[in-house]
């Protein structure tokens, strides 16, 4: 009985969010085939778009948790004059952060290992920074899920980068991925928010939008 009143105001819930965006020309401004692929699991019908060349620096002054947030808004900024009457558009930006260093997106190979070398045998941070957009309306949140990595060999390190090139991954890998079954021995927080998209905060924000 307790499962069947559950799933029925779970149903109530995805009824609400979609009825309060049908009006909506939903965009998700984002090339990442997982963040398209966990945006289209909630049951939603988007389109994808982008802009490139969008500057992403940000002023030094910025702790590392309050940059992914900044970087959405500045994404969502730039595409305020595309935005027609209807349309409501998603900017997100993942980081991985370790001791308060912030790692992006590896530059080549040897970024790449880096990275996973300074994240082998400790805990990290992703922090995914979400902006949801209209002409008239504007929320901004963020995501933090906590990472522990095991102890990871070199050998490990560069056949899962030479195989799998995380070189559009934020701190050099997915968790997803060969590197997240051998590597990851506990998270706290969001799954899919280390994949991209804090799809269960993302949720909650769209039903009431």
């Amino acid at each position: 009985m307790k499962q069947h009143m559950a799933g029925k105001q779970q149903l109530h819930k995805l009824e609400v969010m979609l009825h309060n965006l049908k009006d909506y020309k939903i965009i998700l401004a984002s090339k990442s085939p997982r963040r398209q692929e966990l945006l289209s699991q909630l049951g939603l019908q988007f389109e994808t778009f982008t802009i490139s060349g969008i500057d992403e620096t940000y002023p030094p002054g910025l702790s590392a948790e309050e940059v992914p947030c900044y970087l959405a808004e500045l994404k969502g900024n730039a595409y305020l004059k595309e935005l027609t009457g209807n349309s409501l558009i998603i900017t997100a930006d993942t980081l991985v952060i370790l001791d308060n260093e912030i790692l992006g997106k590896p530059k080549d190979r040897a970024s790449a290992i880096g990275m996973l070398q300074k994240l082998s045998g400790k805990t990290h941070q992703v922090i995914t920074g979400v902006c949801i957009s209209s002409r008239s309306k504007r929320i901004s949140f963020y995501t933090e899920t906590k990472v522990r990595f095991a102890q990871i060999s070199e050998e490990d390190i560069e056949f899962y980068v030479d195989n799998f090139h995380p070189y559009d991954k934020a701190g050099a890998y997915g968790i997803q991925e060969w590197i997240g079954c051998v590597a990851v021995e506990g998270i706290e927080g969001s799954f899919y928010n280390v994949m991209g998209l804090p799809v269960h905060q993302l949720y909650k924000e769209l039903t009431s939008f």
